[in-house]
């Protein structure tokens, strides 16, 4: 049983309703790795486990009635601290909020809940959910399984590092900048960031807040990529008002062979150098695909990519700054004054953003209109983009200063850590699916992934290519020592 923890959660799944395992016995295992792993690892960071175990005990009663409460019945589970759990601290990591106990869970936590999970913990994030790092004073730093004095991500930091550990059986993040995306390329995981909207943001909210972000996305992360189609069915569909006369039909797979897809490929852009070590590995996975007879060329939409890019961080920074503490608004504003509003630097669009106008706001949100049809008139031809998520692999832990003032080393010299957010964005501002597979450890033994971009509503297509990509190279592959 010592590869247990490391199956995906549609195999627990199956071992339970078969009865090669009980319930309470699958959460025990976990449990006992959280108890020997995490402390090192400090992923996990709130913990009911005797609420886990009367859940548990409640699914093997069930199961002995012949009751199945849902496909991941038994799988024991934590999530992303930003979610509410009844019962649980929801701090996004801000100190002023180390008190907030709720009472209810998220919307995506019940609709988990009713597929079956035992749910047990909550695992880190940085503070607003604001960094590729997760660290926070109130529960510390999360260390990368693969190397702990490296960065697993963020801000679904805590997620993608339990997955890659054993610690949980499935997990669920966020993402606005590769929230999901990024973890799971730094830990060698799964993700995906949904089509904007299709998973309602109910729950996932500081108190008061009731209205989904822009840009925002809930979404699975997992072991393999069936878990993650799994998850997106449990998750996705409208909220209660929508839900009176809308309904959610994701369309099936564009394709079911690799060799049948056409494949875009884009792996560089001037507004973010990437790493040769993690390029490698992207074309090593390309001429994979390549080999296994599917269409394969270098193309994109016919954007400017710089101004694209602009725009992005743009509307990112517009989103966020609703949870802007005032210290940092008198700062922006300072910025201001010092830089101008039209500075091009990563600062001085976040000072221009926290204080941008509606009357501003709207030219750029038609701009991305324009955007998404010159995406869509691109997904006529082409299947799936393949791309980086990110600059490079995994990099040192680095808490000084402010986020856009920290370096990362990308092909032996220092570029901006706020660069890379390009590959955040690409898919994002424009509200489209885009899932991360595994794509091999680099020469130094740290893993990988690439990003997989589908057509709006196409998750199925994204995520059903990423699974075949596993099947054709290898999917998830444990970190050593776990």
């Amino acid at each position: 049983m010592t590869e247990l923890h490391f199956k995906p959660a549609v195999e627990l799944a199956a071992m339970v309703r078969d009865k090669r395992i009980g319930c309470l016995e699958l959460l025990e295992h976990f449990l006992d790795r959280v108890e020997r792993y995490n402390p090192k690892l400090n992923a996990i960071i709130w913990m009911d486990e005797e609420v886990a175990r009367t859940r548990a005990r409640a699914a093997d009663a069930a199961l002995a009635r012949g009751e199945i409460w849902g496909p991941l019945h038994g799988v024991p589970m934590t999530i992303k601290e930003s979610y509410n759990v009844a019962g649980s601290p929801t701090t996004w990591g801000a100190p002023q909020y180390k008190d907030n106990v709720t009472d209810g869970n998220a919307l995506a936590v019940d609709r988990l809940l009713e597929a079956g999970v035992v749910l047990f913990g909550k695992t880190n994030v940085p503070i607003y959910l604001a960094d590729w790092q997760s660290f926070n004073v109130i529960y510390g730093t999360t260390n990368n399984p693969w190397d702990v004095s490296r960065t697993p991500g963020g801000s679904s930091g805590g997620s993608a590092a339990a997955l890659a550990a054993g610690l949980t059986g499935i997990e669920a993040g966020s993402d606005i900048g590769a929230s999901i995306r990024n973890p799971a390329h730094y830990c060698g995981v799964f993700g995906h960031k949904p089509t904007y909207g299709i998973i309602p943001g109910r729950g996932h909210a500081l108190p008061g807040v009731a209205v989904m972000s822009d840009i925002s996305a809930c979404g699975p992360l997992a072991r393999s990529a069936e878990d993650l189609a799994v998850a997106l069915d449990i998750m996705a569909g409208p909220d209660v008002l929508d839900g009176a006369g809308w309904r959610l039909e994701l369309p099936a797979p564009r394709k079911t062979k690799l060799s049948d897809f056409r494949v875009a490929v884009k792996l560089s852009d001037p507004n973010a150098e990437v790493d040769a070590a993690y390029a490698d590995r992207l074309q090593a996975v390309v001429d994979a695909v390549a080999k296994s007879g599917a269409t394969v060329a270098e193309a994109e939409p016919k954007l400017d990519t710089i101004r694209a890019h602009e725009v992005y961080i743009l509307l990112l920074r517009t989103a966020t700054s609703a949870r802007t503490p005032p210290a940092q608004l008198e700062r922006f504003q300072e910025v201001l004054q010092d830089l101008g509003p039209e500075d091009p630097s990563y600062l001085g669009r976040m000072a221009r953003a926290a204080f941008m106008p509606h009357r501003e706001w709207l030219p750029l949100n038609n701009e991305r209109a324009i955007m998404r049809l010159k995406w869509a008139e691109f997904f006529q031809d082409w299947d799936v983009l393949l791309c980086p998520a990110a600059a490079s692999a995994a990099w040192p832990h680095d808490q000084e200063g402010e986020r856009h003032e920290r370096t990362i080393t990308v092909n032996g010299h220092q570029v901006p850590t706020t660069d890379q957010l390009f590959w955040a964005g690409y898919p994002g501002v424009v509200y489209l699916p885009a899932a991360v597979a595994p794509s091999g450890l680099t020469r130094d033994g740290l893993p990988t992934g690439i990003q997989v971009i589908s057509a709006h509503l196409q998750d199925r297509t994204a995520i059903e290519f990423c699974r075949l990509l596993e099947q054709e190279i290898g999917g998830f592959q444990p970190p050593p020592g776990y």
